[in-house]
């Protein structure tokens, strides 16, 4: 497949556009460039002076990023974790007008069966957002015990049966390493009885690929970090699209909109919500773009 000519749909990319309210000369970052959807809607506003500079840790989404900026001189590259942005860009304190995260997998990623995020292709337990370092989703499954297993299907997933899942994949290795995706698939339906809106399989894949690329930790390490690089009237936005991200977004943004009273007593925040509640898809982008259904967005603005 072809990824750098894949037919990639950002999600929610009106209110996104609404939200950032791009400056024509401001710089921005978008921290998880994919396939460039929501770069290119910054692209479209910015003027000959402004700056994009991109980030992202999957190869493949660097390769997209280069022939788009082989015809765009505003646009800066970087192949790196957006864990690394604060030094990566040590002197951008107070200079940037907006940063944006579109967390998850991207479709490319999802419909090539050679990078192992999905179940409803078989290829190898790979999951690497960056296939050039770290242990794969085979690695883990085929030697993590039982209760790691039960713990990051639950912690990361929120899966019910995360113990009757654990206890069979566990059984299964002892005779035969688990190394496609659709044996992995077959061992988590095969624990859970009943019929279901989803593929049972979904939660727990969604869990090992957030425990193989360390997302929560990514994200947790890097929400406060970046704000400082925030001009006046800088906004960071956030798209989600799990649950558990989405709260962690949710608690830390609330957090940082809050007036620190703990000295004087009284004071202005040094951030305000542009969200109150996530911004959700419409039930016309839904039927365009099934992404999109799970889909949340959220803003936060710096005021000082």
């Amino acid at each position: 497949m072809n990824f750098t000519n894949h037919l990639h749909v950002p999600v929610l990319s009106g209110e996104f556009e609404n939200l950032l309210n791009v400056r024509p000369g401001g710089v921005y970052i978008d921290a998880t460039f994919g396939r460039g959807g929501h770069s290119k809607i910054v692209l479209s506003k910015l003027s000959s002076t402004g700056r994009l500079l991109v980030f992202d840790r999957d190869v493949c989404a660097i390769s997209c990023a280069k022939n788009l900026a082989n015809n765009d001189s505003r646009i800066e590259i970087f192949h790196s974790e957006f864990s690394e942005i604060p030094s990566i860009l040590p002197t951008s304190r107070k200079k940037i007008d907006g940063i944006f995260f579109d967390l998850g997998v991207s479709s490319p990623q999802l419909e090539s069966s050679s990078r192992g995020f999905s179940f409803k292709c078989d290829g190898p337990l790979d999951m690497r957002m960056n296939q050039e370092k770290g242990r794969t989703a085979e690695d883990w499954i085929n030697s993590a015990p039982e209760k790691e297993i039960a713990d990051v299907l639950w912690r990361f997933g929120e899966e019910r049966f995360s113990r009757k899942i654990a206890k069979k994949i566990v059984y299964y290795r002892k005779d035969k390493a688990i190394k496609t995706t659709g044996v992995l698939a077959d061992i988590i339906r095969s624990s859970i009885k009943g019929s279901y809106k989803i593929d049972p399989a979904t939660r727990s894949f969604q869990a090992i690929r957030m425990l193989i690329n360390e997302e929560l930790l990514e994200l947790e390490s890097i929400l406060a970090s970046v704000l400082c690089m925030l001009k006046k009237g800088g906004r960071l936005l956030v798209i989600s699209f799990h649950s558990i991200e989405d709260r962690l977004v949710k608690h830390q943004f609330r957090d940082l909109s809050k007036v620190d009273t703990s000295l004087s007593g009284e004071g202005l925040p040094d951030y305000r919500l542009l969200t109150k509640k996530p911004i959700r898809a419409t039930r016309e982008e839904i039927q365009a773009n099934r992404r999109s259904r799970s889909a949340r967005l959220r803003g936060l603005e710096c005021l000082v």
